[in-house]
């Protein structure tokens, strides 16, 4: 890569015109409407009661009257400015980073990948522990040196200018990063689409990456019956739920990976209507404010778009055997470098079969009883736990 390879430091100083614009967008909001709530609550399940139509006006309302009133976007940006930042031109691309080196010299280098709908503010609890673990109870030999990037299109990495912003290419921006950053050896860890990517930054750099560790395995069916039939009970409802999940839950998929400009105009538009997008993932068990940053960023860098194409770009290129949506056109050989998976109670449910047909050396393989798909939020002790003990083993 030949871009310029200046690394700048970066504070975030967002102008008061932009907040006041926001709280006037806000005031303006016009309500979806809705049908009214049955007389009986739904059932338990894997969808929300009250939330079968999709996410519910009133969840939207109460979010919004807090965005108004009570949720303090500057408070947050100095908790964000806290940490040490800065951006780099990779591939074309600005890139933005959190930089947090550990106390501990010898702390292994590590860059952690968040999905969508989330930004950097997906780990920002979880930095303490992991950098400065004698201080939070753990064995500083267990320490992480910190490299935290905003995906490309999401956030304080700004917009994509160009076409194939894909795992792939993402996985080799984030190797050129650590190499920017002087790290020989390092590990690559993710959620969401983080788990997508992280692999990645394995493939494209294997001499350099101890070790890859992710909280899904998206492996699919290949179409094979007799992968199907190796299948044990366990997997074969796993795959059930997945298939479910993918023909009831899976709308910001569909739309994101075929016409994600559609969407894109309101979401620029409308910071209500982008709330409301993005909590059909974030959900009503989150920490509201944990919401709104995340929801903040995004309208604040107006990369709602942006962020939506990822999902585009990976479907063009993904093997058919993770994600197809008629585009896919290869499918890369296993990754080889040592894969660990933390997998969480209310999350998607890797399946092993699946997963060794496209990872060669899987080498730790743990199922927790709780957590979601926002580990970081509902079970950080587990999360850190698991980080800690897997990059233990492929020091």
């Amino acid at each position: 890569m030949t871009d310029n390879s200046t690394i700048t430091p970066y504070r975030i100083d967002v102008p008061q015109a932009d907040l006041d614009d926001l709280q006037r967008r806000l005031a303006r909001t016009r309500w979806a409407e809705e049908l009214p709530a049955p007389d009986a609550p739904a059932a338990p399940g894997p969808v929300p009661p009250g939330w079968e139509y999709g996410v519910p006006v009133g969840y939207v309302k109460r979010l919004v009257e807090r965005w108004r009133g009570g949720y303090d976007w500057r408070a947050w940006e100095a908790k964000i400015n806290a940490y040490p930042q800065f951006t780099t031109e990779i591939d074309g691309q600005t890139v933005h980073f959190l930089h947090v080196r550990s106390p501990e010299p010898d702390a292994t280098p590590l860059i952690l990948t968040h999905g969508w709908p989330t930004t950097i503010v997906e780990w920002l609890d979880v930095i303490g522990p992991l950098t400065d673990p004698r201080s939070h109870g753990g064995d500083p030999a267990d320490a992480f040196h910190l490299v935290i990037p905003s995906v490309p299109g999401f956030g304080l990495s700004g917009p994509t200018r160009e076409r194939g912003w894909d795992r792939y290419r993402v996985g080799r921006a984030w190797a050129e990063l650590m190499r920017r950053l002087g790290y020989d050896r390092y590990g690559a860890a993710g959620n969401d689409g983080g788990s997508l990517v992280s692999p990645e930054v394995g493939r494209a750099d294997p001499e350099h990456v101890r070790g890859v560790h992710v909280t899904q395995v998206f492996s699919f069916p290949s179409g094979d019956p007799a992968e199907l039939d190796k299948l044990s009970e366990e997997d074969r409802g796993k795959l059930a739920f997945a298939e479910w999940f993918v023909q009831n839950r899976g709308a910001y998929d569909k739309l994101q990976s075929t016409e994600p400009q559609n969407l894109a105009h309101a979401l620029a538009d409308s910071p209500a209507g982008l709330l409301g997008w993005h909590a059909q993932l974030l959900g009503p068990n989150l920490d509201p404010d944990f919401v709104l940053t995340n929801v903040t960023l995004f309208w604040l860098t107006n990369t709602a778009a942006s962020a939506a194409r990822f999902y585009y770009e990976d479907a063009a290129t993904a093997p058919a055997t993770q994600k197809s949506n008629g585009r896919g056109t290869t499918t890369p050989e296993p990754t080889t470098v040592p894969l660990g998976l933390a997998n969480f109670a209310w999350d998607y449910q890797s399946m092993r079969t699946f997963a060794e047909r496209d990872h060669a050396n899987i080498v730790s393989w743990n199922v927790y009883d709780r957590g979601s798909h926002f580990a970081t939020q509902d079970a950080p002790d587990l999360l850190v736990a698991d980080l800690r003990q897997f990059f233990r083993t492929v020091r």
